[in-house]
């Protein structure tokens, strides 16, 4: 499978994923509105997500997979299947006692992330209790991103990419049916989401275990003591858990950044954390079909390379990765700078969703924009230093971006507000990019291929010609007053969407920018 077929499959299942997550926070937003209990919600589904993305998809993932490609390279299937079994065996340990930790400690964890919320204590008792039934949500959650890592280095992409699809139809049926069978039953609707979001952990994992097993690559975890030492015993299973530790540390970095934001914002105005949550969600499309796919697909690419010691090969494929990242998220993120108020308000101005709710979310989504092309980069970048065990570059550039992302948040919340947050991540991103795309090309990692600087000119034209456009397209149109004409409003998106397209690929290729090429390469 090609590089750019593989990078579309992931691409095509994550927007799927997306589509289906928008599809579950336009019924929050229907259903619940903005509130102290949303907000309550929010504050206690980050807790779990960000030990997920710290522990399981981040050290975890950036740690296992290079060592599983190269073990997979130098020693063959066997190996790679000890390996395999062995950290399953340190990983599910650790998890447990994870787990019995993070349910004992919800107050000290919602404490933590959201302060604020002292000032009403139904909000802060109920973000305490959401908590506590959600965190061993990261146990399903870090086993997976272990099955996804091994499916994805045999090329086995689809699996992992579609699998996320299933929380957010469990947390849809939740609002559907639970949410009613828990108001009936004299229960606070908002927590039927708490089920549903433990349903899809499980959800999850069971769709993994099938692909595993068609390869032959079940993990056999050990339940002993004994099975324990065997496992820590084997030198590869300490080497994932050495090059961990400086891994949990960069990643702990921009989630630490984000508990400091999600703190920071629950001492603003009520409604502050759900703003940047929805404009967070709608961020996330370009980022997870561009970054995300290409960092899931180049990781094991990259390591295998890196084993192979093709040092024209692995050069070749991060320059690929980052022109498809240039000229797919520049345009992107001109959408999120000129056209946010059209696409907030036909995705999520319903029901309790308010007016003032569309314009806190639209300055929220505009400043991500800033730094949205950053923000995919470093989803290429990273990998760079990862495949080839380097896990301290990128976590001592991520401790200064982080102390960068804080000090504009001193000068910059009194006059934004929650908008300054969202403004420093996409700022913080840029500089974060920058740093690791030098780091690369001074070490000799990356040497870019000729014709840069005319690929650059080209995108930038087409992307200038595309922000007039949107700017035509989001005020020539009342898009909150027509709340009422839901499919009008919706027909209208679709086609402004469709005709930003046609005006941007046309340009490019006006320009000179011929795409084709560009993927087939």
């Amino acid at each position: 499978m090609s590089l750019f077929k593989a990078a579309s499959t992931v691409s095509l299942l994550t927007l799927a994923s997306r589509i289906t997550g928008l599809a579950r926070e336009l019924l929050m937003a229907a259903f619940f509105g903005v509130s102290a209990m949303t907000d309550a919600f929010n504050v206690a589904f980050r807790i779990p997500n960000l030990f997920r993305r710290v522990f399981g998809e981040g050290a975890f993932s950036q740690a296992f997979v290079p060592v599983l490609s190269a073990t997979r390279v130098e020693q063959g299937h066997d190996g790679a299947r000890r390996l395999i079994d062995h950290t399953a065996t340190v990983l599910a340990w650790v998890l447990v006692l994870l787990c019995v930790a993070g349910v004992a400690g919800a107050p000290l964890l919602v404490w933590a992330m959201a302060g604020g919320m002292h000032k009403d204590p139904r909000g802060y008792d109920a973000a305490v209790v959401m908590t506590r039934w959600m965190f061993p949500y990261i146990g399903f959650m870090s086993l997976v991103a272990m099955a996804g890592g091994v499916l994805n280095t045999w090329k086995k992409f689809a699996v992992p990419a579609a699998s996320p699809v299933l929380l957010n139809v469990a947390l849809i049926l939740s609002m559907l049916w639970g949410a009613p069978w828990f108001a009936r039953h004299g229960l606070e609707p908002i927590y039927a989401q708490c089920v549903g979001v433990m349903a899809g952990g499980a959800l999850q994992l069971a769709l993994q275990l099938p692909a595993l097993r068609r390869l032959g690559l079940l993990p056999r975890i050990g339940a002993t003591w004994a099975g324990l030492r065997a496992a820590w015993a084997d030198p590869d299973t300490r080497r994932v858990a050495r090059l961990m530790l400086p891994a949990l540390l960069g990643v702990s970095v921009a989630q630490i950044s984000l508990l400091i934001n999600t703190q920071i914002a629950s001492h603003l105005a009520t409604g502050s954390v759900s703003w940047i949550t929805y404009a967070d969600r709608l961020m996330e499309f370009p980022t997870a079909m561009l970054g995300v796919a290409l960092g899931v697909v180049l990781m094991p690419q990259l390591a295998a390379a890196r084993a192979a010691r093709d040092d024209a090969r692995y050069s070749d494929m991060l320059d690929w990765g980052l022109r498809l990242v240039v000229v797919l998220a520049a345009p992107c993120a001109v959408g999120l700078l000129t056209f946010s108020e059209p696409l907030v308000a036909v995705l999520y101005h319903y029901g309790a969703f308010s007016v003032n709710d569309v314009r806190q979310t639209q300055v929220a989504l505009m400043a991500y924009g800033a730094g949205l092309v950053g923000i995919v980069a470093v989803k290429v970048l990273a990998p760079g230093f990862y495949a080839k065990h380097d896990m301290r570059t990128p976590m001592r550039i991520a401790v200064c971006v982080l102390v960068l992302t804080q000090v504009m948040n001193y000068f910059l919340v009194p006059l934004l507000q929650h908008a300054a947050l969202t403004l420093s991540i996409g700022l913080g991103a840029l500089v974060n990019a920058l740093w690791l795309l030098v780091g690369l090309v001074r070490r000799g990692s990356y040497r870019p291929l000729p014709g840069w600087g005319m690929f650059l000119l080209q995108v930038l034209a087409a992307s200038a010609l595309l922000a007039v456009y949107l700017m035509w397209a989001a005020s020539g149109l009342d898009w909150t007053g027509m709340q009422s004409a839901t499919l009008r409003r919706i027909g209208v998106l679709a086609l402004c969407l469709l005709g930003a397209a046609a005006v941007y690929f046309t340009a490019a290729w006006g320009a000179g920018l011929r795409l084709r090429q560009l993927l087939r390469r």
